[in-house]
């Protein structure tokens, strides 16, 4: 049998222990100086500017977003870049429950006024009792809150609020059957995003950035809303319109802005609370990140599998034969047919293969019940169209 490899894993930021120890130190060196590393991981550091090694089979995101990695560069080279949904949805779902009532009932600048009083406990309790009136609120039961995006977040945000007491209506047109039913029954539909933004009275954004939903929330859609409409923002900052929210604020349009992502143009406005992207910043959350991205890329360094690329299918097979071969291409025709070809002039007995695509990329697994020759993968990799190409002969 071959002989065991050992994987390099480079870590970018600081990674949870609970997530490295899943590394077996007899077969991965981690650390953040390994010189050709087989994966990377990350959390926050920006990668746009980074000189990833060729070395690099695969990054894993301990977290969601990934728009810190280069995506394209990463799809030109054949490297799926991993991360962790729903790992960090507890953590996010209860900050945006703690803002809604941070906004209903003027928290933020209550504490702001106590800190501002002055004199002894009498004087201040005296301008405490005179002053209280400016910070009265509203009770969440029977409001309507509007989900926009009803992923893992959205969802347990959703189901939550139901359980506070609050109307919940809901719109995400690229639900998933599992999605919708791990929904409450109890949370309404909305037929199209201004259905929603003209019956709610709070809405939670929860969808991804991407070129149509940046500025998902602008002038145009502001005016749908209710009028004194409290808006959080746990997605990303350009999913408003600054420019747009700040008017919407100063004709109280929009009575409260709560967001995650703090700017320049936001900062010391009033009605405005920024948190310093405070999201899934908690223990738990940065440990279950760490161990999900852990073991998916030990499945995918190992195993070739693939779970929770943003940029490639979920491809999963069970290993029934000892010698596999794994292969990134972009989505065109005749590159199976060829890879299957290749093995067949070496007289290789294909005992078990997978192919998924996801939009231009496309993923093949193939195991085979003897030996993949180094001259059959050097012509595997030379297929027009093929990315990468690696063999992970049992036990690695």
């Amino acid at each position: 049998m071959p002989e065991q490899q050992i994987f390099n894993i480079l870590t970018l930021n600081a990674i949870s222990p609970h997530g490295l120890n899943r590394f077996a130190t007899d077969r991965y060196r981690v650390g953040h100086d390994i010189a050709e590393p087989d994966a990377i991981l990350v959390r926050s550091h920006n990668m746009h500017h980074s000189d990833i090694p060729q070395s690099v089979k695969a990054i894993g995101r301990a977290g969601a977003g990934t728009n810190n990695i280069p995506l394209q560069t990463m799809n030109i080279r054949g490297v799926p870049v991993f991360n962790t949904p729903g790992a960090n949805a507890n953590a996010v779902k209860e900050l945006v429950l703690a803002s809604l009532f941070l906004a209903a009932r003027n928290l933020v600048p209550a504490l702001q006024f106590v800190d501002s009083l002055q004199g002894d406990d009498e004087a201040m309790n005296k301008q405490a009792e005179e002053n209280k009136k400016r910070f009265s609120g509203i009770e969440l039961p029977g409001r309507t809150l509007g989900v926009i995006g009803l992923g893992e977040i959205g969802r347990l945000v959703a189901n939550s609020a139901i359980k506070l007491g609050m109307k919940v209506i809901g719109f995400d047109p690229k639900i998933t059957v599992e999605s919708a039913w791990s929904l409450s029954a109890e949370v309404k539909k909305a037929n199209s995003l201004e259905d929603l933004l003209r019956h709610s009275e709070f809405i939670s954004m929860h969808v991804p950035l991407l070129e149509s939903t940046l500025h998902m929330i602008n002038a145009q859609t502001i005016q749908l809303m209710k009028n004194h409409v409290i808006l959080l923002n746990f997605s990303r900052g350009a999913i408003i319109d600054e420019d747009a929210l700040l008017q919407a604020i100063a004709s109280n349009k929009i009575k409260t802005y709560v967001s995650d992502f703090p700017s320049q143009k936001l900062q010391h406005q009033k009605n405005i609370i920024a948190l310093p992207h405070l999201g899934a910043s908690t223990a738990e959350a940065e440990d279950n990140c760490a161990v999900m991205v852990a073991d998916q890329l030990i499945d995918f360094l190992e195993n070739g599998n693939i779970t929770n690329a943003v940029n490639f299918p979920d491809t999963r097979m069970e290993r029934e034969a000892p010698y596999r071969v794994a292969v990134a291409n972009a989505n065109v025709p005749n590159i199976l047919g060829q890879i299957s070809t290749s093995m067949a002039k070496a007289g290789l007995n294909i005992h078990n293969m997978i192919n998924k695509s996801r939009g231009e990329m496309a993923y093949t697994l193939v195991d085979t019940d003897s030996p993949v020759p180094q001259h059959v993968l050097n012509e595997i990799a030379t297929i027009t169209g093929v990315l990468m190409a690696r063999y992970l002969p049992y036990p690695i």
